[in-house]
């Protein structure tokens, strides 16, 4: 009692230590409390690998004096005995937004996009916000602060949680009983980028994750720009920006291909940004590893999925399975390749979810020491902040749990969570444990009892001989509470009593008739629950991770192969036209050798008789393998690359290779005049996006004509241009600035960078070539003469289906076309469309290719090109160039790809048949001779996707059975891209 006396002494003196020393003192005459506390017989984590056993913890005035084995306690010091239970730093959260209101999106009706941006004497673009603090915005929120102590945290650095530049953190110590002058640690504490518009901005740009790359790279280098003092203007966020530049940079990816892309940006600008991750860094983690950066990575594994059901199982997606299966791994190998890494509480269901995913983490291989390390001194480093927070090292906040034991463990009690020294009591740290087995006899039965759960909310399992009763059970403040029935719920006892010991439990009892007495349980096994924590332990059975790490996906990436293809019918797509029973030698990417009775030393020899050997096709223009298609937000995005966006996941990659795909470009849509700039790609499956796009690649631009730049078919009545007219005037417009950009640029004058300009530059000075989507010969017809102005030549018209009447001055003009085969009528400007269009230009000299811009179309492109010997006679071999030489040229590829020659890429296919058959399977298809797609492995892996969903949804069934929460199946359809997708 005088100890608990003294405590309550200490904590009443407490709160005047936080009073500033230089306010006046209006409310009597009181001393400053300089007593330390000191907290003996503990098992002390000063730091996650410094650990004491039976040391001291002294601390005074919120900090830590010392800890260790030995330690001096100075008289004047209030003793708190610990033995038998641990010592740990509170936890650190660095991504929160705790005690900042949570933005929230304004009701709009109609028409509300709006393309200027709203604010004066601010950056142009509304979702760039550097000029925000999160210190203006905070209010400290009791309620969840209260959460947060339970769970063990006892700092947080919170932020405006709205917007690609998002301004200033403030890092808050979760101190109740202080007030903002002492709990607020730092009220710029780090500045927050992500890829997420503002909630609360109407402004239309940037509508896609490729537009917002963009506008953070012109950001930056306005930033500099500015920091020069070129701009004749203020502009508060560039300033907010240059004043915050030399914070702790955090950006929020939530996904391994954007911290990639994060990091890019950062690299590009000199910056190393703290990565919030998305959880599936495990199926990247080289390239995860290579980004350098320190990550923040929030617990949020999902549930099994109830696949009770065989028809809502089959919504499930394997690559769904897997990330439920393999999701847990990503701390344990992000440890295991020394990547750094703190956890977030952020996007977790509950604090009790967070912590159950930490030991989720651990059974997955995650040591105990990597986990504390996440939660303490490595969030605690990435601030910058490693002396004040994060350890008990002498100096540091007094900020520490006291636990029961190791905190990792399930059934650890968390009793109390001290911060600046003020205490929070999370558990009564005298509670008794009355948990284990006990017997009971009374009114001449004998009942078995076993209590378990978690001390401090403890649940009760009667029995009666073999038969299990129906019970409940409430122990608070030492009274414990338990009633049970038997004969089917007809007899009913109540059992009463203050627990004073755990070896029996004692008290007043209630017999079914009503009659009062005593009862008597004794204690007869401890509980240990050793059973359940050995299951929860093991680790489950992880399925293995594949490249892409979906369906379809390859054990390991394939690899150059030396290959001998004997007695082929090889079409060349050359001058040498086709050749029988032809052999083609392919080593180290590159076909070495084409002839007869070819010797390939120790090469892997494939039998290609009957079969048909071609080079791979080439898909001038297609939608698949990304993640955006359209950046509509202005009528020029010249700014944006789909390089950005390149979707290695896309499964119509695999598609088609099966196709005998081997190159396509991955164009922009057809949502504004001047799109974004081309991604030109390999289908290397199961490859990152850098090493699937062409090396020293040729530049390409998306510009697009017609219905769907001036929005006929999708409602914008705000956005120029409006007309065919109007869409002119916007590449006049364009040209004319590029012009005056290029010549301000070449004079050495000082300028402006500008993306945007820099791409029409490269576009007038021959150096960047367009593709552009096309139909009506009155508006192809108006592009050649703008560019004609100008001084430049279109690259390529794509679709141009009405290029039939215009193919004289195409070829007057020197461009090529990419069509389709034989589409027509889908839209109102193609009623003109013929199935002789491409004959018809074809003979007119123009190169032609075939194209699909459509992710089903493009599996088949042989069948395509077959079209074009039915519709104008054009010869099998001229109409096969269609789809690969004829392609290459456009794409300005044709010296490495696109045909059968010596010494160029070995892009081959091995068909079964005449490659412009119907009939005709792609049975091999390789790219830079590696065999990236085989059918007879294709049928292996198939049987192989079967067994792995069986067995997982086997995995799956179990979880639930076992009572742990589960998700409801749903279909999610990905979303197919074509042009005017938006």
């Amino acid at each position: 009692m005088k100890m608990r006396l003294l405590v309550l002494t200490f904590l009443w003196c407490s709160s005047y230590l936080f009073a500033q020393d230089y306010f006046p003192k209006n409310d009597g005459v009181k001393s400053k409390n300089n007593n330390y506390t000191a907290f003996t017989n503990a098992k002390i984590y000063v730091t996650p690998t410094q650990i004491i056993e039976n040391g001291t913890l002294l601390i005074q005035n919120g900090k830590v004096v010392q800890a260790g084995k030995t330690v001096m306690v100075p008289k004047n010091t209030v003793t708190i005995d610990l033995s038998g239970k641990s010592i740990y730093p509170s936890f650190i959260d660095i991504y929160s937004d705790f005690g900042i209101e949570k933005p929230k999106r304004p009701s709009r009706s109609g028409r509300t996009a709006s393309y200027e941006p709203t604010r004066e004497g601010f950056y142009w673009n509304d979702h760039i916000m550097p000029e925000k603090n999160g210190i203006t915005e905070f209010k400290y929120d009791t309620k969840k602060a209260k959460e947060l102590l339970e769970a063990g945290f006892g700092v947080v650095n919170s932020h405006l949680q709205d917007g690609i530049a998002r301004g200033t953190g403030v890092l808050i110590a979760l101190n109740t009983d202080g007030t903002d002058a002492n709990r607020v640690l730092d009220d710029k504490s780090a500045q927050y980028f992500s890829f997420e518009r503002s909630v609360i901005k109407n402004q239309s740009y940037p509508t896609s994750l490729m537009g917002t790359t963009a506008l953070l790279r012109q950001m930056y280098s306005d930033m500099s720009w500015y920091a020069q003092g070129k701009s004749e203007t203020k502009d508060r966020s560039l300033e907010a920006l240059i004043a915050n530049k030399n914070l702790v940079q955090i950006f929020e990816a939530k996904d391994k291909g954007n911290d990639l892309l994060a990091d890019k940006i950062g690299d590009a600008n000199g910056i190393q940004y703290a990565i919030v991750a998305g959880g599936d860094e495990y199926e990247n983690i080289a390239d995860i590893k290579a980004t350098g950066a320190q990550y923040i990575l929030p617990l949020n594994f999902p549930d099994a999925y109830d696949v009770a059901n065989p028809y809502q199982a089959g919504y499930v997606s394997l690559e769904d399975m897997r990330y439920w299966n393999q999701a847990p791994l990503t701390p344990k190998m992000m440890a295991d390749n020394g990547i750094s890494f703190s956890f977030t509480i952020h996007d977790s269901k509950s604090s009790a979810k967070f912590k159950e995913n930490i030991m989720k983490a651990i059974t997955y291989g995650l040591s105990k020491t990597k986990a504390l390390e996440a939660l303490t001194t490595v969030p605690a480093a990435i601030l910058g902040k490693s002396s004040k927070i994060g350890s008990l090292q002498t100096g540091s906040y007094a900020n520490f749990l006291i636990t029961s034991g190791d905190i990792f463990e399930k059934n650890t009690t968390l009793y109390e969570n001290w911060v600046q020294g003020s205490k929070t009591i999370v558990n009564d740290i005298n509670l008794k444990d009355i948990r284990g087995d006990y017997s009971l006899n009374t009114d001449g039965t004998a009942f078995a009892i076993s209590i378990t759960g978690e001390a401090s909310k403890p649940k009760v399992d009667i029995k009666q001989d073999t038969v299990k009763l129906k019970a409940k059970i409430s122990f608070a403040n030492d009274w414990l509470d338990v009633s049970f029935s038997t004969d089917e719920g007809k007899k009913i006892y109540r059992m009463t009593g203050l627990v004073t010991t755990t070896d029996e439990l004692s008290g007043r009892l209630i017999l079914p008739n009503g009659k009062e007495g005593n009862f008597k349980a004794t204690k007869t096994k401890s509980f240990e629950d050793k059973e359940k924590d050995e299951k929860e332990k093991k680790t489950p059975k992880i399925m293995p991770i594949t490249y892409p790490n979906i369906g379809y996906g390859y054990t390991s990436i394939p690899q150059q192969e030396t290959i001998l293809f004997k007695n082929a019918t090889v079409w060349t797509s050359e001058d040498a036209g086709v050749l029988k029973n032809t052999d083609v030698l392919v080593k180290n990417g590159k076909i070495t050798k084409i002839g007869t009775n070819l010797n390939g030393g120790s090469a892997k020899v494939i039998d290609a008789t009957g079969k048909h050997l071609t080079a791979g096709i080439i898909d001038e223009h297609t939608h698949i393998a990304l993640l955006d298609v359209n950046e509509a937000g202005q009528n020029s995005s010249a700014e944006v690359t789909m390089e950005d966006v390149v979707n290695i996941e896309d499964m119509n990659i695999y598609r088609n290779l099966a196709g005998g795909v081997t190159s396509g470009q991955l164009l922009h849509g057809s949502a504004n005049p001047i799109g974004g700039r081309s991604a030109i790609i390999k289908l290397k499956w199961g490859e990152s996006a850098k090493n699937m796009i062409y090396d020293n690649s040729p530049k390409f631009i998306k510009f697009a004509l017609g219905e769907n730049v001036k929005q006929s078919n999708w409602g914008s009545f705000s956005r120029f241009p409006q007309t065919r007219m109007g869409v002119e005037q916007v590449y006049i417009n364009y040209f004319q600035r590029g012009k005056e950009y290029d010549a301000l640029k070449k004079s050495g004058k000082s300028y402006r960078y500008d993306e945007e300009m820099e791409v029409i530059a490269e576009i007038l000075n021959g150096e960047r070539f367009i593709s552009c989507h096309s139909y009506v010969q009155s508006e192809i017809n108006m592009l050649m003469k703008v560019a004609d102005k100008f001084n430049f030549r279109i690259n390529t018209f794509t679709h141009i289906l009405e290029g039939y009447k215009v193919a004289d001055k195409m070829k007057e003009h020197g461009v090529g076309a990419s069509t389709f085969s034989d589409w027509w009528a889908y839209k109102y400007e193609v009623n003109d469309a013929i199935p002789y269009n491409a004959a018809i230009m074809h003979s007119q000299g123009i190169t032609v290719a075939i194209n699909s811009d459509d992710r089903e179309m493009s599996r088949r492109l042989n069948q395509e090109a077959g079209k074009i010997v039915k519709y104008g006679g054009v010869s099998e071999e001229e109409a096969w160039k269609m789809v690969t030489i004829n392609p290459a040229k456009l794409l300005h590829l044709d010296d490495r790809t696109g045909s059968i020659k010596e010494g160029k890429d070995a892009d081959l296919v091995l068909w079964s048949d005449h490659p412009l058959s119907v009939y005709a399977k792609s049975e091999k298809t390789l790219v830079d001779g590696a065999v990236y797609f085989d059918i007879e492995k294709d049928k292996l892996q198939r049987e192989a996707i079967a067994k792995e969903r069986n067995e997982l949804i086997t995995m799956m069934l179990l979880e639930k059975e076992g009572g742990k929460p589960t998700q409801k199946p749903s279909k999610k359809d990905k979303e197919e891209f074509n042009c005017d997708s938006l």
